[in-house]
């Protein structure tokens, strides 16, 4: 069928309401706007669904979130009964429509037969990881578009280990959907479903519990309780309830949340994008940290599965840390307080992604942690804890990605906003008693391990050829490789598509650990890394620079000397 056809069969179903055949028949003069909504289905993969919101194949509505589901509901149901038995649980976050998507997927999955778990009310990400794993569940289900503007809502899908879809499991969902007509595949009806329970206050309970349990110096934040004080904004979502409440019981006496973004809202008035990211979200905060002196701001985003600081530069101006800086931080924090309290376990770990900095790597090693990389997704990372530690290779005590994702203990495989902000809260806290604020601390920690500095460029391809744009520039740079960048030469051309490496100087190839991924990388005769990759939820190429030097001033010159090439691969 075309996309004409497609938009007509929509047009005519008797599954639509009359105001989704508005939607429809308000752009029927709009070609554009009609092959943009029905040129194809919004592609399933390892990190589910992910659009704008409206009616249409390549949107997120409730049909094509009851399609996706009853693709899901077939490839668990194929797991046997056994696995059956054990349920799914789905949960949502504050976004327009996520709880109206969630019940229908609740729904769908009764219908089928499969026992259901769905949360009271919106939740963060990370207490459903938890669940699935604390409830013995086969499979879990989160309606979020994390940190992603306010058009946008998505569809995460999570297997018996608490983390994203396995991507064999997410190629059956894919092709399972091909298969199935959007209107007459779910199954909308049934004489006898299977039950769906609701979860609340008891798996809050069982989930803050594991939170806790994560605290090694609780001494240090008594010691400043006191007088030291922080500021709190989870971006209008869903780190509104646990997070405060965490923090209280972590031992925090003046945590001071931003009352306008304390408000449960879809479409995040009081932001552009409630991306904690992005410094300008949190304006308001930062007049309150002024206003009542404090020198640490923290901000969860929508489903509070990622989490931002700023902290006080010592002149009164507040300061965003990158992802990757507050992961070296508190990961360098981390060893520390465990020897300190005796909590170090042995054989300790540090894993990162492989866009993340090298400073993690030289944080750990210096400090006698193995560092190993692993692709981008918190699925890889939670793979590879799993593997180090059920061989007993070596126990992880951190993992983190540049984009604001951390995961501390073993009872989530996801990122998890909740745990990093009681961590985040008591290293703050403990520099406090050293009479240091955290910018202070990352000077100092420069110092020690040298100096580096990363940024990371989005090469935005949007529209219908903005896929086609991206598969292109892949295939140029794999089939003309560059030699030099910016006047530098390339040392070294990795392709974690097979694991290849070729060395420029010589011509010698070998293999990488790491192959399976559409990721290209090159390393520097500077020893700059440059890493490409295409996003694999929005519509953008991304590269990633890592650089390091003598001073924090060369490091920074050769951001924007490689900025600059990144900038032209855009064409």
């Amino acid at each position: 069928m075309s996309y004409r056809d497609t938009y007509q069969a929509w047009l005519t179903s008797s599954a639509l309401t009359a105001e989704e055949k508005a939607e429809l028949e308000a752009i029927q003069n709009d070609e554009k706007e009609i092959e943009s909504r029905f040129f194809s289905q919004l592609e399933f993969g390892t990190a589910g669904l992910r659009g704008t919101m409206g009616m249409g194949t390549y949107r997120m509505n409730i049909y094509t979130v009851s399609h996706a589901t009853q693709a899901f509901a077939q490839v668990i149901l194929a797991e046997g009964p056994e696995a059956v038995k054990r349920g799914v649980a789905v949960c949502y976050d504050c976004r327009n429509h996520s709880d109206e998507f969630a019940r229908a997927a609740a729904r769908i999955l009764a219908n089928n037969g499969i026992p259901v778990r769905l949360f009271d009310a919106l939740r963060p990400t990370p207490e459903l990881s938890f669940a699935i794993r604390e409830y013995g569940c086969i499979a879990g289900i989160n309606v979020t578009a994390s940190h992603n503007p306010k058009e946008y809502n998505g569809y995460k899908v999570y297997w018996e280990d608490g983390a994203q879809l396995p991507p064999n499991h997410a190629d059956q969902v894919a092709k399972i959907m091909k298969e199935l007509d959007v209107f007459a595949g779910p199954k909308l009806n049934c004489p006898s479903p299977a039950p769906i329970t609701m979860m609340g206050e008891e798996t809050d309970e069982k989930f803050l519990a594991n939170v806790m349990a994560q605290v090694n110096d609780k001494a240090a934040v008594e010691k400043v309780a006191g007088d030291f004080k922080m500021v709190y904004t989870p971006f209008h979502g869903t780190g509104h309830k646990l997070i405060p409440e965490a923090l209280k019981r972590l031992g925090m006496k003046h945590v001071i949340c931003v009352p306008e973004q304390m408000v449960i809202d879809g479409n995040f008035p009081t932001v552009v994008s409630p991306n904690p990211e992005n410094p300008e979200g949190f304006y308001l905060a930062v007049e309150i940290a002024k206003k009542e002196g404090a020198d640490f701001i923290l901000g969860s985003d929508p489903d509070a599965d990622r989490v931002g600081i700023m902290v006080n530069t010592g002149n009164g101006a507040f300061k965003v840390l990158t992802g990757n800086q507050t992961g070296v931080l508190l990961l360098d924090y981390l060893i520390g307080a465990m020897k300190r309290t005796g909590k170090l376990p042995a054989n300790p770990v540090a894993l990162k992604t492989i866009v993340t900095t090298e400073m993690a790597r030289k944080v750990a090693e210096v400090n006698g942690l193995k560092c190993f990389d692993t692709f981008t997704g918190f699925k890889f990372l939670a793979q590879k804890k799993d593997q180090l530690e059920s061989s007993g290779e070596g126990n992880v005590i951190m993992s983190y990605e540049e984009s604001y994702g951390y995961m501390l203990g073993s009872f989530v495989r996801d990122k998890d906003a909740v745990t990093a902000s009681v961590a985040l809260t008591e290293m703050a806290a403990w520099y406090a008693g050293q009479g240091m604020t955290l910018y202070d601390a990352l000077l100092a920690l420069y110092e020690k391990y040298g100096f580096y500095s990363e940024r990371t460029m989005n090469l935005v391809m949007p529209g219908l050829d903005g896929l086609k744009k991206m598969a292109e520039l892949m295939a140029h740079l794999r089939e003309q490789p560059p030699m030099e960048i910016a006047g530098v030469a390339v040392k070294e051309q990795k392709d974690y598509k097979d694991g290849s490496v070729v060395c420029v100087a010589c011509g010698k190839k070998s293999q990488m650990e790491l192959s399976g991924s559409n990721v290209l990388r090159y390393e520097m005769d500077d020893g700059t890394s440059l890493i490409v990759r295409p996003s694999g939820t929005e519509p953008k190429v991304k590269v990633y620079i890592l650089a390091n030097g003598e001073s924090k001033e060369l490091c920074d010159a050769k951001v924007e000397k490689y900025a600059a090439w990144a900038e032209s691969l855009k064409g």
